[in-house]
């Protein structure tokens, strides 16, 4: 039985030199412009319903550099222009997939500055990494090695709204082996006084990242409301400090999110979680906030990805499921359940649930219905009988 090694990206802080600074951040405006002016030509042969594919624009870029208004486009590498037009394809081959939205315009202050380079726009030898039209390597922060002969066959260089600088670089990992198999089985309830509540009773503290800091963070953020439009460098400077501040809550959120998640994947071989639509619960005001800070959606797919690498499973119910209100010890469907509930006693066993605990317990069970013949899980209906039953819910078609 033959394996195949995890393509996985090693990510890494670096210091350039002043003429490397300006040099990237001249490629981040040309990967923006060549990207902006692909997707506006592209959208008005839409309009005119005719097609224009990667290749279309790729000769468009070539044409493009020959007038004098775009010959600036020939004093960076051509390879992060021609990656960011295979970017637009890929992103409109998900629009006519169905899988995103029309693709946007990117913008100078908004936008991701990155640039990404192929095998032949850089040059990684004994550990140090030149891109093209450079002369000196990268000072890289080596904060892990790279796999024993890793050959890093793309390259990604981005800097932060906070002015920190990194590349990202794209390896095959033989590390990554799967986890042996084992019989254990956690249904995971998420929220906000817990960030995680375990089948098992377990229950993991919600840290608030975002609390922690925002006193400081609403200092910066009064700072920056001070300074005019006009004033360019006393503006930047206040707006870099909000960033920073911003960039040292996501960091600890994510590492924090990264130990739990590894640690859930080691210990089990089938996960169960909840399918919510975070999209949506960030419109509520009140917990807007709160919810965004919890960051589900990142937690979910770091747990998707990890259990892809290291041979697990996790299932994800239905969001429509009543997990709450299910009592998981006779099957009793109790008729409302407010947030401000948190246990509650079964009118049919007497049984008292704390609510998360008995939510995680159904999504375990849902989970193991799930695996073992198939079924999905929908909201329980009553029967004449007033018994309630479970609906299987109707594959969703691939688009």
């Amino acid at each position: 039985m033959t394996t195949t090694c995890v393509r996985r990206a090693f990510k890494y802080r670096f210091h350039p030199t002043d003429a490397q600074a300006v040099e990237l951040s001249r490629t981040f405006g040309c990967v923006r412009k060549v990207y902006n002016l692909a997707l506006a030509a592209r959208t008005e042969a839409w309009a005119r319903q005719e097609r224009v594919n990667y290749n279309a624009t790729s000769a468009m870029l070539t044409a493009w550099k020959r007038t004098e208004e775009l010959a600036f486009l020939n004093d960076v590498s051509s390879v992060p222009l021609q990656q960011t037009l295979r970017h637009l394809q890929g992103a409109f081959t998900n629009f006519f997939g169905k899988r995103a939205q029309y693709p946007r315009f990117k913008s100078r202050k908004k936008s991701r500055r990155s640039a990404e380079y192929t095998t032949s726009g850089f040059r990684f030898r004994d550990g140090g990494l030149i891109l093209a039209k450079m002369t000196e390597p990268l000072d890289i922060v080596w904060s892990r090695p790279l796999p024993e002969g890793a050959e890093p066959s793309t390259v990604t260089v981005s800097q932060d709204a906070a002015g920190r600088w990194f590349v990202s670089l794209l390896c095959e990992d033989p590390s990554v082996k799967p986890l042996p198999a084992t019989d254990a089985v956690v249904g995971i309830d998420v929220g906000l006084d817990h960030l995680l509540t375990l089948s098992t009773g377990e229950k993991i503290a919600n840290p608030r990242h975002e609390r922690r800091d925002r006193a400081v963070l609403a200092r910066a953020q009064r700072a920056l409301s001070r300074k005019a439009p006009g004033d360019g460098t006393n503006r930047a400077k206040a707006r870099r400090k909000v960033a920073r501040v911003h960039a040292g809550i996501a960091d600890r959120r994510r590492d924090g999110l990264h130990k739990l998640t590894t640690r859930l994947v080691r210990e089990n071989q089938t996960i169960v979680i909840e399918d919510l639509t975070v999209r949506t619960m960030v419109k509520n005001r009140s917990l807007a906030r709160a919810i965004s800070d919890a960051a589900w959606s990142e937690f979910r797919n770091m747990l998707e990805y990890k259990a892809a690498w290291y041979g697990r499973e996790v299932i994800a119910v239905d969001r429509f499921f009543p997990s709450s209100k299910l009592c998981s010890h006779c099957g009793k469907l109790a008729q409302s359940m407010p947030l401000h509930v948190r246990t509650w006693t079964c009118e049919g066993c007497g049984t008292t649930h704390d609510r998360d605990v008995n939510a995680a317990k159904n999504l375990k069970a849902a989970g193991l219905a799930v695996s073992v013949c198939g079924a999905g899980v929908r909201p329980q209906r009553r029967t004449p009988g007033g018994q309630p039953t479970t609906k299987q819910k109707t594959p969703r078609r691939e688009p």
